[in-house]
């Protein structure tokens, strides 16, 4: 073989290399999950939503996001606050919106002094954050 030839091929085979490199480091980074965990964790909070004890209601809806909130931190998500979090999660949930009114309602019975929820809307904001948890794939 020519020199000129050998050195072409040469020169191809690195700036593959580099495109290879520059779409593993560029590309959607897939973080694993112990979903075991996390399906163990969203369960408990699940059944301690009892329709009879209006007190654990507010538990479930606290829990639930401080859940979803470890996940985002696990997967490198910056951020100060779970709320600066959600800001850069981009596409990653199926209803971003229902995501930030369940955190919202979290919000107002950790901030809002006497703040009362309904077992409906803690009903509806676990559903929220399952399916969120479900989005990531931690469950």
């Amino acid at each position: 073989m020519d020199g000129g030839v050998v050195t072409f091929i040469i020169a191809i085979l690195i700036v593959a290399v580099f495109i290879f490199v520059a779409i593993l480091l560029t590309g959607k980074r897939h973080y694993t999950f112990n979903r075991e965990a996390y399906q163990s964790k969203f369960l408990a909070i699940e059944n301690k939503l009892n329709k009879d004890s209006p007190a654990t209601w507010a538990v479930t809806v606290i829990d639930a996001d401080k859940l979803l909130d470890k996940a985002l931190i696990e997967m490198g998500i910056p951020g100060k606050t779970m709320g600066d979090r959600l800001k850069k999660t981009g596409d990653k949930f199926s209803n971003l919106n229902s995501v930030w009114r369940a955190h919202k309602l979290r919000n107002a019975i950790a901030h809002e002094s006497g703040f009362e929820i309904s077992h409906k809307q803690a009903a509806n904001a676990l559903s929220v954050y399952k399916q969120a948890l479900k989005d990531l794939g931690a469950i």
